[in-house]
């Protein structure tokens, strides 16, 4: 079996990935393909793109160890602060990546879609930063309960589009932002926010998310003389702050990667969006993938208390991971999550967003001594999603 675990020219993570999209999408697509190694590797893409990951992110995000959470489950645990970055969470360091890009290819407009309203607010942030019309597509479900987030994208001057169609989530605000790019080819460009759709948006903002475990390689070699943990763990829902964790570990063996997706109300309920569970392969906004889907192939519709969970595929890098074995799937439903941020808060002075409470719920989930060295991915902090936590509690 192939295990090479980056993407081919094609865009494909062995049997998952490439580029599915209509006729009217496709020079939009090869345009972006064709310039972005090209750009994003030359010495001043780079110069630039690390400087705003410094200066104006504020990387390198800390790597904190928990001692009161090390020390109930028996093992060393460290908090890699993605939820310290500008903005609130690892969304930004996708959104500078592709700023940067879009200007360097003349675009002018910038669209997005969001689910939490994390990604949307990185995104309006970079538009105000680079002075970029920017709007961005948003299910009416999310909007409610993620309000505080659409006041901050507002604030900054985006347009906010409320997509009624569908679940109203994640899965249908992504698209018509697709729409939007097929009418709008010329002057927009589509950040997307995870590491899905059609290549090469999943290799694409893999690259920029490889930040977080570029800097956890030095950060773990000065806490524990080790560059390797036993574990790392982070949520998945598309599976950008995974794959930016996972980057430079995929190819070591000795460290176990573990997703952690939303089962929502369990994973054989029908609401839930644990896609590795209970996915087939199919294709969705332009990526053979795993997908949620009924037997007649359609999508069904996703569940989780978590807005950035809550989509019926993964990214392709993530299928292929879990088809060889290289990661390990694990699924959490709403009350894990939601015991498990009130833990840390406890415990740690932490609130986390809805999305990294799934990671931590999973750290009960596994079998450790003493010795072993665990990374959780905070991959946002909890301000937006106090209105669930507080309806929870009561």
């Amino acid at each position: 079996m192939n295990e090479t675990f980056t993407a081919d020219k094609n865009g494909y993570y062995g049997e998952f990935g490439g580029a599915f999209v209509p006729e009217m999408l496709r020079q939009n697509v090869e345009s972006l393909r064709d310039v972005y190694h090209q750009i994003i590797e030359s010495p001043e893409f780079q110069k630039e793109f690390t400087g705003l990951l410094r200066n104006y992110a504020g990387r390198p995000s800390p790597l904190s160890f928990a001692k009161r959470l090390s020390d109930k489950y028996g093992a060393k645990i460290y908090l890699k602060r993605e939820d310290l970055n500008h903005t609130g969470s690892h969304k930004i360091n996708n959104t500078i990546g592709q700023i940067i890009l879009a200007r360097n290819m003349g675009k002018t407009r910038i669209i997005a879609e969001t689910g939490a309203g994390q990604h949307g607010v990185a995104t309006a942030t970079v538009c105000a930063l680079m002075g970029l019309e920017c709007v961005v597509y948003m299910g009416e479900t999310d909007m409610v309960r993620q309000e505080p987030n659409v006041k901050r994208m507002e604030m900054l001057g985006a347009r906010v589009v409320p997509v009624t169609s569908g679940n109203k989530t994640l899965k249908d605000a992504t698209n018509e932002a697709l729409r939007d790019w097929i009418c709008n080819p010329v002057n927009t460009f589509y950040i997307i926010g995870s590491v899905v759709g059609p290549h090469p948006y999943p290799d694409l903002v893999a690259r920029f998310q490889s930040v977080i475990s570029e800097e956890l390689l030095s950060q773990l070699r000065e806490a524990e003389g080790t560059e390797d943990p036993g574990y790392i763990l982070a949520c998945v829902g598309g599976g950008s702050n995974a794959a930016g964790i996972f980057y430079h570990y995929i190819n070591r063996r000795n460290v176990r990667l573990v997703g952690v997706e939303a089962a929502g109300e369990g994973v054989n309920t029908g609401l839930t969006a644990a896609t590795i569970a209970v996915g087939e392969r199919g294709i969705i906004h332009g990526s053979k993938t795993l997908v949620m889907q009924n037997e007649d192939g359609q999508i069904t519709e996703p569940y989780s208390i978590s807005a950035g969970l809550d989509y019926p595929g993964v990214g392709p890098i993530h299928a292929w991971l879990a088809r060889t074995g290289r990661a390990d799937y694990l699924n959490v439903t709403d009350k894990e999550a939601l015991a498990a941020a009130y833990e840390l808060t406890k415990l740690e002075g932490i609130i986390p967003a809805l999305e990294s409470a799934h990671a931590l719920a999973a750290l009960g989930k596994l079998k450790v001594n003493k010795t072993d060295i665990i990374v959780v991915n905070v991959s946002g902090r909890g301000d937006k999603d106090m209105q669930a936590y507080f309806e929870a509690k009561t």
